[in-house]
């Protein structure tokens, strides 16, 4: 199921903004694009790879073809017509929340009359399906070459298990036609949010200066060139070899998956778990699947298969109203940052070990799967499980990959594969496995029972919940234990980085510390929450990033922009200097490819802001309110650029513009008190402060400034 509006958007928007500066507060084929040039092995001379298709695979892959054929994969996305449509569309009405919906036929076209764009009923011709099990979502195409995804979806589970039927991906909300979750609006919008995943070579193609989409891709679906890369120069060298009488070559390709060639998983008799033969030293086959099995910020839409993933997409770390304190997943995070913090992968797993990369389905079913490493005699038994064979209970992964259930009907797996806790659920209020099944009883029974069957557990892998969990909480009692947990690297590359990501919030010492040593650490997503600490200081005393500006990653190079985007020029050297402005042209490139996003534009004006391009800046932030005249941080940021360009007036009647829309912006009351108390309007400014303290009471900044303002202002 959806989660509430205030994770769900929170969340998204955050990870958005991770790639700019910290608020202060029509569906057709297309022309290739260029690509990246890739030498063909046995070819010359050098030529940039092109897009074949699915089908130019299936003469020499025929296995590998027909598996795909029958994945989901091939039918991420489809044209609407008799064979790809499941739902009924064929008069049948569906009411919510006071709007009925109705679904039919019109000259052998698939339409739906809903609310609209301005909230009144309206026909709109369904054009393409949206996946097909256990639900199947339905798009339909705008004005500007906006492509919006219905709210109400079709519920392909057989009847027997309660489908067949059309219901609300947000059952108990009602959606006006204004609200960000409503179809038409941007948190809907395929050409944003969805494209890039489902189809393959996709090319966004959003005109800034119009606010139009020509959005292209190369193969409707999920072909196999989504994985493998564009194949031209592959099919070149495998017809060049069949001509000369040699066996089909395997050259060309932008990526060959060599992971788990001549590697093997042996099991230990005495753990009765196995230890791969040849430690994995690379990245590549999760960095694919990363593309679209990850939560994630795109920010290129050049990535090719091989090429380094955090180049193209900004990976969210385990923060809080995304992931459990403890790592468990809540809202929808597609399993690869889970995976990320899993014991599995730190022994050197990678996706292809359980699942076909083909076919999607698992080498083998149930428990099977997970026998190729975990002996059965050991752990498929009810001595371990101390569950009846064949149960609920006695499976794998009921306990150890627990679901979480998105879009009202579809549940997902865990992938962060934990030893159950009801300990940390009575502590810490996290869920577990043990209470999913006996919903009737406490977490406190499900513990004891635990410790009757193994008086000693195993703490499991995910040593790091006590202290996200303590910081979420804003104990800043927090910081040694975050900083402990970053300076493990027992702990997960993911875990240690979300561990940083929260001391960025905690200033002191122990933040500071564990920044300093993490600018050093193998893993990107460490050095980028590393970078992101430095945001404490002064800007000339974050000179301890300039390395950075060069560093292998680019989400690096961009956050150490960021950074030192308020320093000018002279604060650098000759080589630092034409670093840093190679890593802010990313920056800007990054953001620009986002300008049909409010929160983008804003992150953009912030930096041109504090590059001192007043004007620029202006620019970004009424740009984004044009998008989205409701999106507050835009509001904050430009009075507050108002306010240092000496325009207090502007500031106050900006203010008061973003609070008409939306009346219940804290931060909006916040800074419209902060600025009446600079023009001496006192009882109108502690209005406006204590106002922010209701509205968000969590916010120690806001209380803060209240109470010294009180104080102050009654002497």
């Amino acid at each position: 199921m959806p989660r509430r509006r205030s994770i769900a958007l929170g969340l998204l928007l955050a990870l958005l903004a991770g790639l700019g500066v910290a608020w202060q507060f029509g569906l057709i084929g297309g022309a290739t694009p260029a690509g990246d040039t890739q030498r063909a092995a046995g070819a010359d001379p050098v030529v940039p790879p092109s897009y074949v298709g699915s089908a130019a695979c299936r003469d020499c892959h025929v296995d590998e073809y027909q598996r795909w054929q029958a994945s989901q994969h091939a039918v991420a996305i489809q044209v609407a017509g008799e064979q790809t449509v499941l739902g009924d569309f064929s008069g049948v009405e569906f009411r919510h929340r006071g709007v009925t919906s109705v679904f039919f036929r019109r000259d052998g076209k698939f339409m739906v009359r809903t609310d609209g764009p301005d909230g009144e009923l309206a026909d709109f011709e369904v054009r393409h399906t949206f996946g097909v099990h256990p639900l199947q979502q339905y798009l339909v195409e705008l004005d500007g070459g906006r492509v919006q995804a219905l709210g109400i979806a079709w519920d392909a589970r057989p009847k027997d298990q309660g489908g067949q039927r059309w219901f609300h991906l947000y059952p108990n909300e009602r959606l006006a036609h204004t609200d960000e979750l409503h179809w038409t609006q941007r948190q809907q919008n395929w050409n944003f949010m969805c494209s890039d995943c489902h189809s393959t070579g996709v090319q966004k193609n959003f005109d800034a200066a119009a606010g139009t989409y020509a959005t292209r891709w190369q193969e409707i679906s999920v072909g196999c060139e989504a994985c493998h890369g564009p194949g031209s120069n592959h099919v070149e060298v495998a017809r060049a070899a069949a001509a000369g009488g040699r066996e089909p070559a395997s050259g060309g390709l932008t990526v060959v998956f060599d992971e788990r060639r001549g590697a093997a998983w042996v099991i230990d008799p005495v753990t009765g778990n196995a230890a791969r033969t040849t430690p994995r030293t690379t990245s590549t086959e999760l960095d694919v699947c990363a593309q679209c099995h990850a939560r994630r910020g795109q920010f290129s839409d050049d990535y090719r298969p091989g090429e380094p993933f955090t180049d193209h997409y900004l990976p969210a770390l385990l923060v809080e109203g995304l992931y459990h304190a403890d790592g468990q997943q809540l809202d929808e995070v597609f399993n690869w940052g889970s995976f990320l913090s899993s014991r599995m992968h730190e022994k050197g797993v990678t996706c292809g070990d359980c699942h076909d990369p083909h076919g999607g389905k698992l080498h083998a079913p149930g428990n099977a799967v997970c026998a190729q490493c975990h002996s059965a005699a050991r752990y498929d038994a009810p001595a371990h499980h101390f569950h009846a064979q064949g149960s609920t209970g006695a499976a794998c992964a009921s306990c150890h990959m627990k679901t979480e259930t998105y879009m009202v009907v579809d549940p997902r797996h865990d992938h962060s594969f934990r030893i159950p806790r009801p300990d940390r659920t009575a502590s810490l209020g996290v869920p577990n496995a043990c209470n999913g099944c006996h919903a009737d009883r406490t977490a406190g029974w499900a513990a004891t029972e635990i410790r009757k069957r193994y008086p000693a557990p195993k703490p499991g892998f995910h040593g790091f919940a006590e202290a996200f969990a303590a910081a979420d909480r804003g104990d800043r009692s927090a910081n040694m234990a975050l900083a402990q947990v970053a300076a493990n690297l027992d702990e997960s590359a993911i875990a240690r980085a979300s561990a940083i990501e929260r001391l960025a919030r905690l200033p002191g010492e122990s933040a500071l510390f564990a920044a300093d040593a993490g600018l050093d650490d193998p893993s990107p997503l460490v050095r980028r929450a590393a970078v992101g600490v430095f945001g404490q200081l002064p800007p000339p005393q974050r000179k301890a990033v300039v390395p950075l500006l060069s560093d292998p990653s680019r989400i690096v190079r961009m956050q150490a922009a960021r950074m030192l985007a308020p320093l000018g020029d002279e604060a650098f050297d000759a080589d630092g200097l034409e670093a840093f402005r190679n890593a802010a042209a990313e920056y800007v490139a990054a953001e620009r490819f986002n300008a049909d996003r409010p929160e983008h534009r804003t992150n953009l004006g912030g930096f041109l802001a504090e590059r001192g391009d007043a004007v620029a800046a202006e620019a970004e932030f009424r740009a984004a309110l044009q998008l989205d005249p409701r999106f507050v941080p835009a509001w904050a940021n430009l009075a507050d650029l108002m306010r240092l360009l000496g325009r207090e007036t502007e500031t106050e009647s900006l203010l008061r513009e973003g609070l008409a829309v939306a009346p219940e912006a804290a931060a909006l009351h916040h800074a419209l008190g902060l600025s009446l108390v600079r023009q001496q309007r006192r009882d109108e400014a502690l209005r406006e402060l204590r106002r922010a303290t209701e509205l968000d009471p969590s916010s120690e900044r806001f209380r803060y400034v209240y109470d010294v303002a009180r104080d102050e202002l009654a002497k």
